[in-house]
């Protein structure tokens, strides 16, 4: 292990990097074979994920056994050409996708109290000059 780190000369990592990529754009009847093909050329990879739902087709995720390997991934699929399909390869961040899901609940929930009390809906409520 201490001699990957020599290899990869002990370079800092952002705070982003990591292991599990996020890919976006792919083409729809991509298979799991091909993406090995892809990504499996810049490292082992340990898993790969692809949306197969209605609104996760098109995506994909791709766990590297190495860090190094990823961000390698990262930097040369980027924009990568499959299917005159360019590829959106991101680090996931479950940060930001657990945000996405919060924000919507809170839409949701905001839009539920607002007709609960009648609050900022198109109706006029009582004293209103209409």
């Amino acid at each position: 292990m201490a001699a990957a780190g020599l290899r990869k000369g002990n370079a800092r990592l952002p705070p982003e990097v990591n292991r599990v990529l996020y890919v976006r754009n792919l083409p729809f009847n991509i298979s799991s074979e091909e993406m090995y093909d892809i990504f499996g050329k810049y490292g082992a990879i340990r898993q790969i994920r692809l949306g197969n739902a209605k609104d996760t087709r098109g995506t994909a995720y791709v766990v590297y056994e190495d860090i190094y390997d990823a961000k390698n991934a990262v930097d040369h699929l980027s924009g990568f050409n499959v299917a005159n399909r360019y590829l959106i390869v991101l680090y996931y961040q479950p940060a930001k996708m657990s945000k996405k899901s919060d924000f919507k609940k809170k839409e949701d929930e905001i839009t539920r109290l607002q007709e609960k009390y009648g609050v900022g809906s198109k109706t006029p409520g009582p004293g209103s000059s209409d």
